[in-house]
């Protein structure tokens, strides 16, 4: 066998043991800063709700319930890994949302200034909902302690 290719055979196997805690690990921080982001929302309402009158989003106290909400509860089901990729659909919906309203200038500008999007509050959340919707919650979540034990 080649080295190079022996290399790679190793990277891709030690990598493949790295997928289910690297998973693990983002669904607990960013579950967590998702719960406690939609918590303060949640603990006084009046403060989104201003902010979302500011924006001119419609029904701001209904939206900032629903924001606050799915951030809150969605956070938690992160942590736990369940339902974790249908929970993740009104993360990414609600961070899409953040970016077309309180953050509409760094996507007119993200060809030209693309740090100012990345630098956006919501692009981490939105990348960490990416990332557990398309791979899923990994071994370590009740999603796959709940599969295993109907297959059992």
């Amino acid at each position: 066998m080649k080295p190079w290719t022996l290399a790679n055979t190793i990277l891709d196997r030690t990598a493949s043991y790295l997928t289910d805690p690297f998973l693990l690990g983002i669904r607990l921080y960013w579950g967590w800063q998702f719960f406690q982001t939609g918590n303060g929302k949640l603990s006084d309402i009046s403060v989104p709700t201003a902010f979302f009158t500011e924006l001119g989003i419609p029904f701001p106290q209904l939206n900032a319930y629903t924001a606050g909400c799915t951030e809150c509860f969605g956070g938690l089901l992160l942590l736990l890994g369940l339902f974790s990729r249908i929970t993740c659909v009104p993360l990414i919906f609600t961070m899409l949302v953040a970016y077309g309203t309180a953050h509409r200038d760094v996507v007119k500008t993200i060809w030209s200034d693309a740090d100012s999007f990345v630098s956006a509050p919501p692009f981490l959340f939105l990348l960490a909902s990416l990332i557990v919707f398309t791979f899923g919650p990994g071994r370590f979540s009740l999603d796959e302690w709940l599969k295993r034990r109907k297959k059992a």
